[in-house]
């Protein structure tokens, strides 16, 4: 029995008897069972009620390709080489890095409707429910190396807070270098890898989780504060014309970043600055600097302005907390 099939039956949250299911895919109701158990353990609540059958209270919101694909703007759909729809994935951005490494093309587009193994900046795990929240890779080809990607991670959160506000989404702040935020709390998140010449042609996996309808007894094994876009929206979201507005915005801002760099960018950027004139702290396990947030430089860097004068930090293994929160 297909699991992709039953899902898509039992989205619309109406009951739906056992018998019905069997018919429609041919099997017995035995093997119908059998599917429902594993929708428990992608942890969907599924319930049954006798004469009536089976039903998801409230439905799901299920990722379609065509319905995405009918949202997206002329500019994005030429620019994406192929689209891929999972249901579980460990990583979107390790099946995206892996294809990279073995040649795969630039504008590929890896999604899934979970992770098992998601990851954010620094190794923290990215908790991702099952059709609750987005969770995407993108390959993007870029020339010069290394060098060349300085600011990336910031213009990709940029396109992203541009793609939301699009969709009435307003109020979103930006975190240095690639955490997007509202009222202080996570919203979303960048997790940029690289495949290729570090001094000349690469593939950049741009991979980013957003948090859409996070249940709340998934969210304990989040270690910061955290929001969804259905708490600041006070109303349900559908996921597939979220994700469209996203890619949207992102491939354009993704075209012009490869042609100009970070410059164009950097005002936009810091006029969403989460921390802009507020005191912080900047620190690695072998160094802390305090200072105030005076926004970035042309190459994205984060400039504080301490007792030393201006200093300029750049993306890697830095935490940067406001003062108050360090």
């Amino acid at each position: 029995m297909n699991l992709q099939l039953l899902l898509d039956t039992l989205a619309d949250g109406q009951f739906h008897s056992g018998e019905s299911l069997g018919e429609a895919q041919g099997v017995s109701r035995a093997a119908v069972w059998k599917q429902l158990k594993k929708l428990e353990a992608l942890g969907l609540e599924c319930h049954s009620v006798r004469g009536r059958g089976y039903r998801i209270p409230g439905g799901i919101n299920l990722l379609k390709r065509a319905e995405f694909e009918a949202q997206l703007s002329t500019v994005a759909a030429s620019a994406l080489a192929d689209i891929s729809l999972a249901l579980i994935l460990d990583s979107t951005n390790r099946v995206a890095l892996e294809q990279a490494q073995r040649g795969g093309s630039h504008g590929q587009l890896y999604l899934a409707e979970q992770q098992t193994a998601g990851r954010g900046r620094r190794g923290r795990v990215w908790v991702s429910p099952f059709a609750r929240n987005l969770y995407f890779s993108l390959t993007w080809s870029f020339a010069g190396g290394a060098a060349a990607l300085e600011g990336l991670s910031l213009v990709v959160g940029l396109a992203l807070l541009q793609g939301l506000a699009g969709e009435g989404i307003e109020g979103v702040q930006l975190k240095w270098p690639n955490d997007l935020l509202y009222q202080g709390k996570k919203l979303a998140g960048v997790l940029l890898e690289m495949s290729g010449d570090a001094s000349g042609q690469c593939q950049v996996v741009i991979g980013v989780g957003v948090n859409v309808a996070m249940p709340e007894d998934m969210a304990v094994d989040v270690d910061q504060p955290w929001i969804d876009l259905q708490q600041i929206a006070a109303k349900p979201l559908d996921r597939n014309r979220i994700l469209a507005a996203l890619v949207n915005a992102l491939v354009p801002a993704l075209q012009q970043f490869g042609q100009q760099g970070f410059a164009p960018f950097r005002e936009a950027w810091s006029q969403h600055n989460a921390y802009q004139g507020q005191p912080v702290r900047i620190a690695t396990e072998s160094f802390s600097v305090q200072g105030d947030c005076v926004g970035v430089d042309s190459g994205g860097a984060l400039l504080l302005a301490t007792d030393q004068g201006i200093k300029a930090f750049y993306g890697g293994e830095l935490s940067l907390r406001l003062l108050d929160d360090a």
